[in-house]
């Protein structure tokens, strides 16, 4: 059965489970993140069918994740390489990690994500690069960005607002108490009545 194809859809989430969603590759970039680059290295490690894994890491090349170039003329043999945006991809898997050993290993971590100065174990978080906060709810929400199509703007509009018991008003992502916000074409938020804080 043919997959749905998310390439066209505007949301970032979907074009990039698009470039990645299929598992193997998500562990085929993991290993080369951890500096894997040679087809035997990538199936030993991962027990992959090679025929599997030639298309896969056709796909990761297609998409800009990897470069593949040739190491060897006689006989002819490509190693793959992370390009920028492959690099790119290291919060995801590191994300991933910290979400599994959470969630779903009860003996255990067999891995962590360690200091290579010190040997500690880190906890890693999502920080909002300006200023250094956890990006965690309800201070932190999505909202439409600029290139937005007015259905966008309409839902993450009406997801962005939580009403506030016996009141009218609604409170934004950034924590504003609002009368009937509404999203412009351009990602602000604008208010027909008052805006308190």
């Amino acid at each position: 059965m043919q997959r749905k194809s998310f390439g066209q859809m505007v949301c970032p989430i979907a074009r990039s489970l698009e470039r990645v969603g299929e598992w193997w590759s998500i562990l085929i970039l993991r290993d080369a993140l951890h500096g894997l680059t040679r087809f035997d290295q990538f199936q030993s490690s991962l027990g992959i069918a090679p025929n599997i894994l030639t298309r896969r890491l056709d796909a990761l090349v297609e998409a800009g994740l990897l470069e593949r170039r040739r190491y060897s003329e006689r006989p002819p043999r490509y190693e793959y390489v992370l390009t920028a945006r492959g690099r790119d991809f290291r919060p995801v898997v590191v994300a991933l990690f910290a979400w599994g050993n959470k969630h779903f290993a009860p003996e255990g971590a067999s891995v962590l994500l360690v200091n290579t100065k010190t040997g500690d174990a880190v906890d890693p978080i999502l920080v909002d690069r300006a200023t250094g906060r956890p990006i965690k709810e309800p201070e932190y929400a999505f909202a439409a960005g600029p290139a937005a199509s007015e259905r966008t703007r309409r839902k993450y509009a009406s997801a962005n607002r939580a009403t506030v018991p016996g009141k009218q008003d609604s409170i934004t992502a950034d924590g504003k108490r609002t009368k009937q916000d509404s999203i412009t074409a351009d990602g602000k938020r604008t208010a027909r009545k008052r805006t308190a804080k």
